[in-house]
């Protein structure tokens, strides 16, 4: 098997962050209390309530950008190991009329124009403790020219608004979620995707009509998220599994059975659909990655910003393709569901070969379409992870055959996915009280967004590699009675949505 791995060097850098240290680290600073292998730790920003981050380019200055309930922050990250906080958005500058109390909500998946510096932050209809089914949902328009100073140009009401993802070169925006609002329809069981024009960010513009509809054996059903690989599919993960879409170009439609022009408001289906048995939809798809490379000449191919993630996934970032795979016929996906931890959140690696020819839109309970698994990946058992808190599964980035991933109370995950069909442990971080929420690669650091604590600034270490090379995945010790008692203790910070119980937790207040 090839190898593809840069393990960076580890120089001792002051991280200007502040942190509170307990067991010694091989290099950095000393660890948080918690349970740690295979990386090295070189901060803590305090942030409580974050959701979501990326990273923006300056001419030749990166800037992370934070959103959470505190708003948004933007940090200078020169010093990567360093960030330093620019400027703030406050959450309470995002309030509508009638928001009374409770905080902005949720975003988190935030994306950013790279090119025009707008962040488009979604706003979830319970923001602001406003009820699921009658809160305003829609998306804050914000100038980031300057970094330091971000400011609102406007909100816009979308019918849909838990995510919202760049389409086209941010010239459109794709919303979707969570459970319908009182004056949809009645047989909606979750929202699908709104299409909003924001070519004129001052007048944006939502297409009536929805799309990705009948996305559950053909009932409409919840759109959660959505990630644009480099060919320019976008990939829609939700209940039912994950369905990609052409936004752009003539194209054969297999489900009307014509060739016709895709558009970002009537997309041409290209492939998908549900993970296989033994699948649970008592939780949903919630994102997914297709590692491939662009077209020589495309724009958005490797190596250009991306608005969701520093940069998209190329083809050599997942499975080695040595091993007989296709470059982007694997799809990696992670289940939400709040379950006793053998059932909960899985990380499944999926072939999308012979899905293209419209089965996922054609999908029936009597027959349903579903994807062939080739790998699942789980905390259950790897490292006795108990059923305090929760084991689910929510965001991941994927570089150089490594996945790093968020599992709330089982803190962040390392895996090792060039054999797809086994991936495999080879680092974790699992800070006592924490909850993995999302994590950020910019270059060899990992930026490892938690919602209870902040963002954890991290390498991988010699030991990570070492475990990678050898196939030899690494376990974590089980949660002694303290760090189960936090992670109860973080649980007990959130209630279940009164729709899909927890597989979409929200705040308790």
């Amino acid at each position: 098997m090839t190898r593809r791995r840069r393990w960076a060097n580890a120089v001792l850098v002051p991280a200007l962050v502040l942190t509170l240290g307990a067991t010694p680290a091989q290099d950095g600073l000393p660890m948080p209390p918690g349970d740690a292998h295979g990386v090295d730790y070189w901060g803590t920003v305090e942030l409580s309530g974050l959701t979501s981050m990326n990273v923006v380019q300056y001419g030749n200055r990166d800037v992370l950008f934070a959103v959470g309930r505190f708003g948004l922050r933007s940090y200078d990250i020169s010093n990567p190991k360093a960030p330093q906080e620019l400027g703030r958005l406050e959450s309470d500058a995002l309030k509508l009329p009638g928001d009374v109390a409770g905080t902005f909500w949720q975003s988190e998946s935030t994306n950013f124009d790279q090119k025009r510096k707008l962040a488009f932050l979604s706003r979830d209809p319970r923001a602001f403790n406003q009820p699921q089914n009658q809160g305003i949902a829609g998306v804050y328009i914000i100038d980031i020219r300057d970094p330091a100073a971000p400011a609102l140009i406007t909100f816009h009401e979308v019918p849909a608004g838990h995510t919202t993802t760049c389409i086209n070169d941010c010239q459109y925006l794709w919303s979707g979620g969570p459970a319908p609002r009182v004056d949809q329809p009645a047989d909606w069981i979750g929202r699908p995707i709104f299409v909003t024009d924001v070519r004129n960010p001052k007048k944006p513009f939502t297409h009536p009509d929805p799309i990705d509809t009948g996305r559950w054996r053909g009932r409409t059903d919840y759109s959660h998220d959505v990630q644009v690989d480099n060919e320019g599919i976008a990939w829609v993960s939700g209940r039912g599994g994950v369905r990609g879409y052409r936004t752009e170009g003539r194209h054969w439609d297999p489900v009307q059975e014509r060739y016709r022009v895709a558009t970002a408001w009537d997309p041409i289906p290209y492939g998908g659909g549900e993970m296989e048995a033994p699948y649970t939809m008592l939780g949903a798809i919630h994102n997914s990655e297709r590692p491939v490379d662009g077209p020589p000449g495309q724009r958005n191919g490797v190596g250009v910003r991306d608005s969701e993630r520093p940069f998209r996934p190329g083809a050599n970032d997942g499975a080695d393709l040595s091993l007989g795979y296709e470059a982007g016929e694997l799809i990696y996906v992670t289940d939400e569901a709040f379950l006793p931890c053998a059932d909960a959140g899985k990380f499944w690696i999926a072939s999308i070969k012979g899905s293209t020819d419209g089965q996922a839109w054609r999908s029936t309970d009597e027959n349903p379409y579903q994807l062939e698994t080739v790998g699942v990946w789980s905390p259950y058992q790897k490292e006795g992870s108990t059923d305090a808190g929760t084991c689910s599964a929510h965001y991941f980035k994927m570089k150089d055959g490594i996945v790093a991933g968020a599992w709330y109370s089982q803190g962040f995950r390392f895996l090792d996915v060039t054999d797809p069909t086994d991936p495999i442990q080879v680092a974790y971080f699992r800070p006592d009280g924490g909850s993995g929420f999302v994590p950020v690669w910019h270059g060899d650091v990992i930026y490892a967004g938690d919602s209870s604590l902040g963002i954890h600034v991290l390498t991988l270490d010699a030991d990570a590699a070492t475990a990678s090379a050898a196939r030899a995945e690494v376990l974590a010790p089980k949660m002694n009675a303290r760090q189960a008692a936090l992670a109860r203790e973080w649980a007990a910070s959130m209630r279940p949505d009164p729709a899909y119980g927890w597989s979409c937790p929200i705040p308790a207040a």
